[in-house]
């Protein structure tokens, strides 16, 4: 496991890695940012400039007011929604990780169908999804059991990030319920690994690099669980239905 995470940071330097993380990244704040502008938008359509209270009298500030505190508001859910977000839309290219990874460690393997760009972005959209709603559910375990909060957090996240990644790399070569079937037989595994990427989401720049990561080690530990590199699924086997 420390192995599969150690090859994958050792090639944090490849090019390609590179470009899925500044594609995954641009993506990220592009979304952020056009939220934030539609925000805005609707505060200047749906809230008049002046509105008279009783016993007050006119108000005209509550419209700048509205303004600043939501650029507060999204620098507060950026910090929450930038690494889910950013692991979505990583997702999308996450084959172009896993190509390169087997590129430079597994050469000769054979190749692959591409998946199709529409149940790419699906599969990514149901993981932010699912990852979004967890956490907010969350939420309420972390008021009222604060000291364990840090321990719920890295459980639930690396659950889910080790579910998904490895279902979204299984699914290249063994298709969509061998994958399935591959999780299942690894999950305490796949949770652990999962668990010990979740773990740098709670430090600031860092955590962008873990879906970059994320998709690199998981590549390594299916080829290494599932002998990916003696074995190829039926072609039509790793095309999604």
């Amino acid at each position: 496991m420390f192995g599969d995470f150690s090859k994958a940071l050792g090639q944090l330097g490849d090019k390609r890695f590179q470009s899925v993380l500044f594609k995954g990244l641009g993506l990220t704040v592009a979304l952020l940012i056009a939220i934030y502008l539609a925000f805005v938008w609707g505060i200047g359509v749906f809230v008049p400039d002046t509105f008279t209270l009783p016993f007050i009298g006119e108000i005209t500030w509550i419209d700048n007011a509205l303004s600043i505190g939501s650029f507060f508001l999204m620098i507060g859910l950026s910090v929450f929604l930038m690494v889910p977000v950013a692991s979505a839309f990583t997702g999308i290219f996450l084959e172009e990780v896993s190509e390169a990874v087997e590129d430079v460690h597994y050469p000769g393997l054979p190749e692959v169908p591409r998946q199709s760009l529409s149940d790419i972005v699906m599969d990514s959209l149901g993981f932010l999804g699912v990852i979004v709603l967890a956490n907010l559910i969350a939420l309420v375990l972390y008021l009222i059991l604060n000291i364990a909060a840090p321990v719920i957090f890295w459980a639930l996240n690396g659950f889910l990030l080790g579910r998904e990644y490895f279902q979204m790399v299984a699914m290249r070569r063994l298709g969509r319920e061998g994958a399935k079937a591959a999780r299942k037989r690894h999950m305490p595994e796949i949770w652990l690994a999962g668990a010990l990427m979740a773990i740098p989401l709670s430090i600031p720049l860092v955590n962008l690099l873990i879906p970059v990561l994320g998709a690199a080690t998981f590549t390594h530990m299916f080829m290494r669980l599932e002998g990916g590199a003696q074995r190829s699924a039926p072609p039509d086997s790793a095309v999604r239905h």
